[in-house]
């Protein structure tokens, strides 16, 4: 995936300026894809230039003037191309699981403490997604929503970064835990 591809879902409910569309990737789409701020404004100038999305200045009187993108049709066949195309297998790639792999022979209570401080960010991401869900269910039940939800799909990824992040957390507490343990035996030695 691009982050084109990301960049169009994350406007089809609505225009977005580049400000707006990086804070979109901070609170729906960044489960799934992340981007820095500037990636994001350079992707929209290129999505822009294709046809791909459409800008209009909004002329704004306190503040400097904006522009606002929506995807256009060539954008959205450019979505359905990309939705048709066969999946890539995706693979972790993680800092953490070096240093935990490598445990034995280097600090163990730094790499407790990275640990510790990853759970921690997991939690803080779960109560956001966990916000966020409720959020875009209203007054539903989960049940309820998933059955006539409007927009599902950002649910669905929603759901997803919330899993992932449980998993970080439960792991990392696990894997902490595993490693103080380990470490006060081999003191008792």
């Amino acid at each position: 995936m691009a982050l084109r591809h990301a960049a169009l879902a994350a406007l089809l409910d609505e225009e977005l300026s580049g400000y707006q569309l990086a804070k979109a990737f901070d609170m729906g789409v960044a489960n799934f894809w992340h981007a820095l701020p500037q990636q994001l404004y350079a992707e929209l100038a290129k999505l822009e230039k294709e046809g791909l999305v459409t800008g209009r200045e909004v002329v704004q009187d306190t503040r400097p003037n904006k522009r606002l993108f929506k995807v256009t049709e060539a954008g959205l066949a450019e979505l359905e191309r990309f939705a048709a195309t066969v999946n890539k297998h995706s693979f972790i790639r993680d800092d953490l699981l070096v240093k935990v792999q490598a445990v034995d022979h280097v600090d163990g209570d730094e790499v407790i403490a990275q640990l510790t401080e990853r759970a921690a960010f997991a939690d803080a991401k779960i109560e956001l997604f966990s916000r966020l869900l409720r959020q875009m269910r209203g007054d539903r039940s989960e049940e309820e929503f998933l059955r006539h939800g409007e927009r599902i799909g950002p649910y669905l990824t929603c759901l997803r970064g919330l899993a992932f992040e449980q998993g970080n957390r439960d792991w990392c507490r696990q894997s902490a835990a595993v490693l103080r343990e380990r470490r006060t035996a081999h003191v008792q030695r």
